[in-house]
């Protein structure tokens, strides 16, 4: 073999392992960019205000589980939070602990008249799988060409809310037929949400 075929074919050679390599950078960087934030239950882990910490970008890694509770008051949205620091509204600490989702299962503010009316939503749901907002509000909102509805009674639980720029994960309601759990990866609160069909 000559000296400059044994080149040539080293510079192939390079050249295919570099393609193989951007090739393989290209497909990993939106793997991380869909999963960024998540994390599995931390025990211990960060805290504010004495308290295991909210938001800043951790997805839980599993949606709440079943309520044991048929009967009772329903339990409301406190008017203080659970620890100093954390928001009032229902949210996930990054421990994996959802509060406030403890309404009981036959809690008449859920029933729906038709549930799952406009179908169930297509996507996927869970923590691999985050979606940006793209405008609306808490009567109806959108991305990836779905919309939503929050809960009338869970509005002012999103006030804070960006419509167009925040960052949700749905979860199934374990629950509540008909109803999602929305969850706000920037501020870790989460509000319940009702299909609408096609934006």
């Amino acid at each position: 073999m000559t000296h400059s075929r044994s080149t040539a074919m080293m510079k192939k050679g390079r050249t295919g392992f570099l393609l193989l390599v951007i090739l393989s950078m290209m497909i990993s960087i939106p793997a991380f960019a869909q999963r960024r934030g998540f994390g599995g239950p931390r025990s211990g882990g960060p805290t504010v205000g004495g308290g295991p910490r909210v938001g800043g970008g951790f997805i839980p890694p599993q949606g709440p589980e079943p309520s044991h509770s048929w009967r009772g008051a329903a339990s409301v949205t406190p008017n203080h939070p659970d620890f100093e620091g954390h928001p009032t509204a229902p949210n996930v600490h990054w421990n994996g602990q959802w509060v406030g989702h403890s309404f009981p299962r036959n809690d008449p503010r859920f029933r729906l008249d038709r549930p799952w009316e406009h179908g169930r939503f297509p996507g996927s749901l869970g923590p691999r799988f985050v979606f940006r907002l793209q405008g609306g509000g808490a009567s109806r909102f959108w991305f990836g060409g779905y919309s939503f509805s929050v809960a009338p009674f869970e509005v002012d639980s999103c006030a804070d809310w960006l419509w167009d720029t925040d960052d949700i994960v749905l979860y199934d309601d374990p629950d509540h037929v008909g109803w999602y759990l929305a969850y706000n990866v920037r501020l870790g609160t989460y509000v319940h949400v009702t299909y609408l069909g096609p934006a």
